[in-house]
């Protein structure tokens, strides 16, 4: 573009370009030249320089024209100039924008051709290669307040290429750009939610205690040496409480605790015996004792099938006998029994103790023999069990204890006075079982041990027959009741 003007005067001159639509072509040269008046010297009208500026920006001053050097002092930060110019020849994608991020756009003022703009969230210089460049919003932010108002983000601010992501804080939702950020849970909702995670901490805790308890108790009972064990199985407390269907229904009740009635998931019906308390110094024969009851296989003896160690004090599963203990049979129940049937149930307890007496290398001992712990199964097939006490009675000789274990009316006297176990025990005991069968009137203790003494009289006497039970009456019966209680046998 070329430009001339003409001015005189102290002071300098000034003159304005011509109008962009006023210009047939590109803008090429500007020019400013100095030519002394016929009326004035050179001394009295020094101007120099010459400066393009804005019109409302510069104001002439006499001082000026005496050197660059005195405007440069006023203005130490530079001239500033504003231009509006237009591309008319040439391919605006090809020749003009050379930036990656600018596009072409149309001249202002109305004028012909176009100019090159970086876009939006983006700034420099668009005619040359990666001349704009991405602008760090973020970052403008943080370094004036002005930024803040004109990038709005009332969360986490992030830069991204095109523009800037604003995501609410942590816990909350909404609109961050907006301002519009609220908590995710107010107040009440937090407060709800502490409560129940409170809650369930408690709830952690108490479980875990639980799992310490069972886990001390399973080992104390012997748990790692019973649960490699062939014949015995190591239920739950769990497990156990399904079995019971929560100890619904109890079968038996007596001095040393419960037994519940309990069936298996493959419908095999099983009684469950809780204790009520056990001696700590027999935890330890506990193992040995499940061992040894696990490996007894006899018709006559109920079989253990399985033990729950997550008690303090154990408890055994067995087998399930239908009609229940010899006791309740025979002094619970109003029907006869007929002779035969219960000489076979002599037969059948007698063959039990004595596969107990002489099994294993170990002689073991009942130690609690009577006609609660014969069980009948339905077709009256007497069963030994031990639902009376937890302890069997182990080593091949006599055993002496500091605490009578079982029912006074069988313990034998030997037993009773000088607390010393032996096979002869439940022998007594036994013998104290046959006399309920013959004559169908429970056992009962007193000091005089009136029971026994009075029925050894009438066998010495040969009056058993009045004990012999009335429920009897077939002749044969009685005199082979009466040849069973001879005065030999009674002593």
């Amino acid at each position: 573009m070329a430009t001339n003007g003409s001015c005189s005067g102290l002071g300098g001159c000034q003159t304005a370009l011509p109008e962009p639509r006023q210009l047939d072509v590109p803008v090429i040269d500007t020019g400013i030249r100095f030519k002394p008046d016929n009326n004035s010297n050179y001394i009295t009208n020094p101007c120099s320089y010459g400066m393009v500026v804005e019109r409302s920006w510069y104001n002439s001053s006499t001082e000026d024209i005496y050197g660059y050097e005195v405007l440069s002092k006023k203005l130490v930060r530079g001239f500033r100039l504003v231009l509006d110019f237009a591309i008319r020849n040439g391919s605006c994608e090809r020749d003009g924008c050379l930036s990656g991020n600018s596009f072409c756009a149309k001249a202002a003022n109305d004028a012909k051709g176009y100019v090159c703009k970086c876009w939006e969230h983006y700034q420099g210089n668009p005619y040359i290669a990666d001349g704009c460049q991405d602008i760090n919003e973020c970052q403008l932010r943080e370094q004036s307040p002005e930024f803040r108002d004109l990038y709005l983000c009332d969360g986490i601010c992030t830069n991204i290429p095109r523009g800037y992501d604003c995501q609410c804080k942590r816990g909350m939702k909404g609109d961050a750009k907006k301002g519009n950020c609220t908590e995710i849970f107010p107040l009440p909702a937090k407060i709800i939610v502490g409560i129940v995670g409170f809650i369930v901490v408690f709830i952690i805790m108490i479980m875990a205690k639980q799992h310490r308890k069972l886990k001390k108790f399973y080992e104390q009972n012997g748990g790692p040496i019973l649960n490699g064990v062939k014949n015995i199985r190591i239920y739950t407390r769990k497990q156990l409480k399904q079995i019971t269907n929560n100890y619904e229904s109890v079968i038996g009740q007596g001095h040393f605790g419960r037994v519940y009635k309990g069936t298996l998931k493959d419908k095999q019906q099983v009684a469950v015996k809780k204790s009520i308390k056990v001696d700590k110094d027999m935890k330890k024969e506990f193992t040995d004792e499940v061992i040894i009851q696990s490996e007894m296989r006899h018709k006559n003896i109920v079989r253990l099938l399985g033990c729950c160690l997550e008690f303090d004090v154990p408890m055994l599963v067995y087998e399930f006998v239908e009609k229940g203990s010899l006791y309740d049979v025979l002094f619970k129940s109003k029907d006869s029994m007929p002779v035969n049937k219960r000489l076979a149930i002599a037969t059948g307890s007698a063959e039990g103790l004595t596969y107990m007496h002489s099994a294993g290398e170990s002689t073991i001992r009942h130690g609690d023999v009577k006609s609660a712990n014969i069980l009948l199964d339905e077709h009256f097939t007497p069963k030994v069990s031990d639902f009376g006490t937890l302890k069997l009675l182990l080593k091949g000789k006599d055993e002496e204890t500091d605490c009578v274990i079982g029912d006074m009316s069988y313990i034998d006297p030997i037993y009773m006075e000088k607390g010393i176990v032996t096979q002869k025990s439940d022998v007594y005991s036994f013998g104290i079982v046959l006399i309920e069968l013959i004559t169908r009137r429970p056992a009962t203790y007193d000091v005089k041990r009136s029971y026994v003494a009075n029925f050894v009289q009438s066998c010495a006497e040969k009056g058993a027959r009045n004990f012999i039970d009335n429920d009897v009456t077939s002749e044969d019966y009685i005199n082979m009741l009466e040849m069973i209680t001879n005065t030999k046998s009674c002593a």
